[in-house]
């Protein structure tokens, strides 16, 4: 068994945050010493196994003051100290800076260090101060691991040799919901309200489908991520006067329970990783239909017409039409409905956390 560190900025309910989860809870499972290191901590956050060490390797309350470099450093030494201390096994980062972070903080000791790419890099590892980083850094990580062949082909080929595609383990709940002997008339989505999950052009495409089917109602699960999306939807749904048939439904920890009610299930991100909402969604066994956004989230795990239907990125007439032939060919959205909850052999944690497994000794051997 091995001593794991995992990093990444906080563990505030997110995507790459409910992977650690999962991951940190199941690993300490099988008797690895696991140990979460964060920079801050966030009032709604992932829970974590007792047997899981959460530590705090950020900014101190006496250096709140100090200027902006003087903090970047700072967060180097603190991560860099507590790894001396600790001497793990190896490092896992998750997301941008946690990877930039771990990888400086280890220069110099004889650590390997797997990096992870959870989002689209396209806008997200392409500034002037990635540039410059990647090429300093990057070759020095033991390993990587990304969700999609678009996330890999993104970064230079020394990186894309030494790297492995694992998909996001699913939390079991959405596993053993039962089965619905019934649908209701609903359209579902599940996922924050933030910009680039473009439920407003949700709203769009379901107010087209509302003229057809008027005895349908769309709802969005989801938290407010602060950032204007809540207040544009609040607002289209009352320019449009549909506050009868469309409802944001806020967070949610039962959706296992809530999804599986619905006749479908729209996915509308003009980007993503690898979006947990859409995994969990195939689970269940909804039938779906998905924008095939960048870098290729939707299209690792849904082929067209088989297990869901991929539509462009930010066309509400193509998402209508899409949800209309699910509402209307029944026979086609139970069929897709099967085939989408055989996901679950590829996402379940024991699955998952096997690849994470193989790839993770196979690194700390080779290194």
């Amino acid at each position: 068994m091995s001593k794991i560190v995992f990093h990444l900025n906080c563990l505030e309910q997110g995507g790459a945050e409910r992977v650690v989860s999962n991951l940190a809870n199941q690993f300490a499972r099988e008797n690895d010493e696991v140990i979460v290191t964060t920079q801050w901590q966030s009032e709604n956050e992932f829970a974590l196994d007792r047997k899981v060490r959460r530590v705090h390797v950020g900014l101190r309350p006496c250096d709140e003051k100090k200027g902006r470099l003087g903090k970047f450093w700072l967060r180097i030494r603190y991560f860099r100290d507590f790894l001396k201390k600790e001497k793990p096994d190896i490092v896992i980062a998750f997301a941008q800076k946690a990877n930039y972070r771990a990888l400086m903080s280890t220069i110099g000791m004889k650590l390997p260090v797997i990096i992870s790419v959870r989002t689209d890099p396209v806008g997200h590892y392409d500034s002037l101060a990635d540039k410059i980083q990647i090429p300093l850094l990057f070759p020095r990580a033991a390993g990587c691991v990304f969700q999609t062949e678009g996330q890999k082909e993104f970064f230079p080929e020394y990186l894309q040799k030494k790297s492995c595609i694992i998909l996001n383990p699913v939390h079991e709940k959405y596993f053993h919901a039962p089965k619905q002997p019934s649908r209701q008339k609903r359209v579902v989505q599940s996922g924050r309200l933030v910009d680039f999950k473009n439920q407003p052009m949700l709203i769009e495409a379901f107010l087209k489908v509302h003229k057809k089917h008027p005895d349908y109602e769309l709802r969005i699960y989801g938290g407010d991520s602060f950032d204007g999306t809540k207040e544009i939807l609040e607002k289209l749904i009352r320019d449009n006067h549909a506050e009868a048939y469309i409802r944001l439904m806020g967070a949610s920890d039962s959706l296992e329970k809530q999804l599986p009610e619905a006749e479908v299930y729209a996915f509308s991100s003009d980007w993503e990783g690898l979006p947990n909402a859409l995994l969990e969604a195939m689970a269940l066994g909804l039938p779906i239909v998905a924008t095939d956004c960048p870098c290729g989230g939707p299209r690792t795990v849904i082929s067209h017409e088989k297990d869901g239907l991929l539509v462009p990125v930010k066309d509400a007439g193509a998402m209508a039409e899409g949800i209309c032939r699910l509402i209307e060919d029944r026979e086609l959205a139970e069929r897709l409905g099967r085939n989408a909850r055989k996901i679950r052999e590829r996402v379940n944690g024991q699955a998952i956390t096997k690849q994470w497994r193989d790839y993770i000794d196979e690194v700390i051997a080779g290194y």
